[in-house]
């Protein structure tokens, strides 16, 4: 659960067209396809959140980063998990304050009422905001870019809340009120699809499956994000990983997986692909052991070759 703040000069003017949203990720080193544009550009002109579906590592999460630097505003992320709840990821009260509070109070012999007493306990200072209160909090002076990242590991209790904040974009605390939004937050939701969120939560958003690149998009975003990394081992570390895609894997490598190993060849000052570096650097693309046993050796070798001989792969892989 964190907040990246933007600078303080003025946000940037939402993108008046979908090629004016590919040219605001492009600067950001982020590239994406027309109909990702279509939807980003869709979800900030109707204000609508922005619901990406995908396998792990495919760009779901830089997305909301790319945009938030873009828009020059503030990025919210709130990390789901199993057992999130309110007070994590709306509101909560520090005990601990309060608690100091009653202790100073009775040292000082205090002999206000109670009543007063526990209505100053419950003041905006001892509040703590958590991503999603932070996002619609009403003293922000522009609207901030809210990451709900991998949804479909929280509960689906969860979601039920999740569903009725998006509806109103308003919280109410009990003891202060309700809080809305000033500048509604530009939601953007991620989920591997580890199990399936509701419909209800799905139809109060634009949804898009984010697949696996084709060869000409992935040297792109290897090109983009690695301009300093050599051509010819871009080229090859890019047919390879696109080849590595149609293996019979647990866990295919996504593009993240693609820069971590590009990065890692070229600090082993390598320039093109060799059998035995690969075999000894899998473990940056590859997290299981039965993958990497099943790869290494005279697969890779078998991998290599192909990638080789095959040329520019077209069309991503379905996860």
């Amino acid at each position: 659960m964190t907040s990246v703040h933007a600078d303080p000069t003025p946000s940037q003017a939402p993108p008046d067209s979908v090629e004016d949203v590919q040219s605001l990720l492009r600067n950001q080193a982020y590239i994406t396809d027309r109909g990702l544009a279509i939807a980003i550009f869709l979800a900030l002109k109707l204000q609508r959140p922005l619901f990406l579906e995908g396998e792990a590592g495919v760009g779901k999460t830089e997305i909301a980063r790319a945009l938030a630097t873009g828009l020059n505003t503030d990025l919210i992320r709130l990390q789901c998990y199993e057992g999130l709840d309110v007070n994590h990821a709306v509101y909560e009260w520090n005990h601990t304050r309060q608690l100091l509070e009653i202790r100073l109070m009775e040292a000082r012999h205090d002999n206000e009422d109670r009543s007063g007493a526990e209505l100053d306990l419950f003041d905006p200072q001892f509040l703590i905001k958590r991503p999603l209160l932070e996002a619609i909090d009403e003293s922000r002076d522009r609207a901030p870019v809210l990451l709900i990242d991998e949804l479909d590991r929280a509960d689906e209790e969860f979601e039920g809340f999740l569903l009725e904040l998006l509806g109103d974009y308003q919280v109410t605390i009990p003891e202060l009120g309700t809080f809305r939004a000033a500048h509604r937050p530009v939601v953007v939701i991620t989920s591997n699809r580890t199990r399936e969120v509701h419909d209800a939560l799905k139809r109060r958003c634009l949804y898009y499956w984010v697949d696996y690149p084709d060869y000409q998009k992935e040297m792109q975003i290897v090109s983009a994000r690695l301009p300093e990394a050599p051509r010819q081992l871009a080229q090859q570390v890019t047919s390879f990983v696109q080849e590595l895609r149609d293996t019979e894997l647990y866990k295919i490598p996504g593009v993240s997986e693609t820069l971590d190993w590009t990065s890692a060849l070229m600090a082993l000052n390598m320039r093109e692909l060799e059998p035995e570096v690969i075999d000894d650097t899998l473990g940056i693309m590859l997290k299981y052991q039965d993958d990497i046993e099943a790869v290494r050796g005279e697969p890779v070798r078998a991998l290599l070759e192909r990638s080789q001989n095959r040329g520019p792969r077209r069309g991503g892989r379905r996860g």
